[in-house]
């Protein structure tokens, strides 16, 4: 799940008030174990979703599947209430680049790009993750899109370990983007997780020297995820203050990972190929 940079200090729990500590945070051995357990969780359910949706289904089906899966595995969905957010997933479709609110209305196509985002809460801790999905055959530009995206992810995930900085891994993401003829979207970022759904540091996909460009260290564990477009990286938000599209009603595409930073390079902990 993507957020504003002024969203930092958030609610550990959903439906909580309670603030977040601030500063980065560096999990011990044990809190990095349960960590794992929430984000395979979460890995699980993507899983599963990829495998279950089809054409005619709506997202509203997917958000209680979801929900059901999460609470069957003994966790609590960390999107459904937050900030007042009413799913346990976001489900963006096409031109809608993040956030988007499931809905009974909203009918799954062939051709679609489905952006399915999700955590969960477990035992204290968060896991998130968010996959695309080309739903039947889709278009060339739109298959291109959702690979770049996805390959995108992964070359900013092989410059993480300890002793590289941010900045390496957003360069990473931006230069492949950039030669493949797609945008970045600039207002949404990753983020740290652990505790909390949304910690320090905020996780660029671009160069940038608008935020420190932070020195990762073993036990970090860092929400990366990169938002591509086929158009201008220019997003707004819908009057439902939460669903943000495309300017240009170009095709959107979103992956991320829960990572945990570590002395020689880095851990997947939302694989979803180890589930």
């Amino acid at each position: 799940m993507n957020i504003f940079s002024n969203l930092l200090p958030q609610a550990t729990q959903p439906g909580t008030s309670k603030k977040q500590r601030r500063g980065i945070e560096i999990k011990s051995p044990r809190e990095i174990e349960i960590m794992r357990q929430s984000a395979t969780i979460v890995a699980t359910v993507l899983k599963e979703i990829s495998e279950l949706v089809k054409p005619g289904m709506t997202t509203a089906d997917l958000d209680a599947y979801a929900e059901k899966r999460i609470r069957e595995m003994g966790a609590t969905p960390s999107f459904k209430g937050y900030h007042g957010f009413p799913g346990s997933i976001c489900s963006s479709i096409n031109n809608e680049a993040v956030h988007g609110i499931p809905s009974p209305k909203k009918v799954i196509r062939v051709g679609d790009v489905l952006k399915v985002d999700t955590g969960a809460y477990y035992q204290g801790f968060h896991g998130d993750s968010c996959i695309s999905i080309a739903v039947g055959e889709v278009t060339q530009e739109a298959a291109k899109l959702i690979c770049v995206a996805e390959e995108a992810l992964y070359k900013g995930i092989e410059q993480v370990k300890a002793g590289a900085y941010l900045l390496d891994l957003a360069g990473a993401i931006e230069d492949h983007v950039k030669v493949n003829g797609f945008s970045i979207v600039e207002e949404f970022t990753g983020h740290g997780v652990g505790r909390n759904l949304h910690e320090e540091p905020s996780v660029f996909n671009y160069r940038t020297r608008e935020m420190p460009n932070v020195k990762l260290r073993a036990g970090m564990t860092l929400a990366i995820e990169p938002i591509l477009n086929a158009g201008s990286r220019h997003t707004r938000t819908l009057s439902d203050r939460w669903t943000a599209v495309t300017v240009d009603n170009s095709l959107s595409a979103q992956f991320e990972h829960t990572v945990l930073v570590t002395e020689t390079g880095y851990e997947i902990l939302t694989d979803r190929s180890k589930v």
